[in-house]
């Protein structure tokens, strides 16, 4: 197993037993020469974090005195973040001017802990609260290469299933099977490695327009573009190959709204937990009240990378692919390489196809 299988087998454990959050951030720091790490839930009511153990310590001197949802808040970068719509990591020095960065309370909040640069980003969750990663660096340490920010976007849609999870369980330990599927509060089921339903929740037992049972206590999704994509998934988790995708896009129909089947490997101590049970499958629908901007929300629904969702976006508002990538700075060629890989993402084959399925998903913007 390559070190990055172990680490996403490390976050999709932490998602369920949070107490590994700090110890997994720490690997994930130590992955792209950071110093420290951290992960951070918040909505309109709450603000729930956890990190490496020197930022703790840090970020927990200020949670007594100024509330950190009020450094967040009055952040710049945050702000700038939410303003770009980038799906992916970014290096939030460069997203400020020399002016701001000396004016940006949060800055001077990492400075005074001898951090300097910080690879950042947030993912937008169908509850319509925010996570966020970011990892730091010293100064000496020097800024993050674009290398190291595309293997922090590879992991990306992991860190956000995770995400999606530890913010449904209030960033608390899943205690067994029945209630973690209760708490979750999705429509959500645990099966074998080889697909065969062990128990699922009674909002997913509700939902006979989407799931279909099929033999041997399997189950299989209606869609049959998504059904594809979900049957190559489990067939991967079996012979423990990383899955192309797992978050996978169903396309509305009658008696159905648009959703998203997500599908999370059981693995550690998640394992035992939930009985054994090797695959959790959880279903968001694409909700009018989640305020998921363009190319966020795409990123987020189809595991597109930052490049794939600037161009699924793009499509999706009726450009061609050839003044797509134009505007996008890259050549045809690359463009078309990206929209195939998009194709194997969505389960379709045609641009069309493809454009349809993206319109679908729009009323989850804001």
């Amino acid at each position: 197993m390559s070190e990055d299988e172990t680490l996403i087998d490390r976050i999709y454990e932490a998602a369920f037993v949070p107490e590994e959050w700090r110890d997994t951030l720490a690997a994930l720091a130590a992955r792209f020469g950071s110093r420290d790490g951290a992960l951070g839930i918040m909505s309109e009511t709450d603000l729930r974090w956890a990190a490496t153990e020197r930022c703790a310590a840090a970020m927990s001197t200020i949670v007594d005195d100024v509330s950190l949802r009020e450094i967040l808040q009055g952040d710049l970068r945050m702000q700038r973040l939410v303003e770009m719509d980038h799906p992916g990591f970014v290096q939030a020095n460069d997203i400020l001017t020399s002016e701001e960065l000396t004016a940006d309370t949060f800055q001077g909040f990492l400075r005074n802990n001898g951090i300097e640069w910080q690879a950042t980003t947030l993912v937008p969750l169908p509850s319509g609260a925010t996570g966020w990663f970011s990892f730091e660096r010293t100064a000496e340490a020097g800024r993050y290469e674009d290398t190291q920010l595309a293997q922090l976007d590879e992991l990306r849609p992991h860190l956000a299933r995770a995400a999606l999870m530890a913010a449904r369980l209030g960033m608390e330990r899943a205690q067994t099977t029945v209630s973690a599927l209760a708490a979750l509060g999705l429509p959500a089921a645990v099966l074998t490695d080889t697909g065969r339903v062990l128990i699922g929740n009674a909002l997913f037992e509700a939902l006979s327009q989407l799931f279909l049972p099929v033999a041997f206590g399997g189950l299989a999704v209606a869609d049959p573009s998504a059904n594809t994509l979900f049957q190559e998934t489990i067939t991967a988790s079996r012979f423990s190959r990383e899955p192309l995708v797992r978050s996978i896009p169903v396309k509305p129909a009658s008696g159905r709204e648009a959703a998203v089947v997500h599908v999370l490997p059981l693995r550690r101590s998640a394992h035992d937990i939930f009985s054994g049970a090797d695959i959790l499958v959880v279903t968001t629908e694409v909700s009018t009240e989640a305020n998921i901007l363009s190319s966020r929300l795409l990123s987020g629904l189809f595991d597109l990378t930052p490049a794939e969702a600037r161009l699924a976006a793009a499509l999706s508002s009726g450009k061609s692919l050839r003044l797509a990538a134009a505007e996008m700075g890259i050549g045809f060629g690359s463009a078309r390489t990206y929209l195939a890989r998009i194709f194997a993402k969505t389960g379709t084959n045609q641009q069309s196809q493809l454009v349809a399925l993206l319109k679908s998903a729009q009323p989850m913007q804001s």
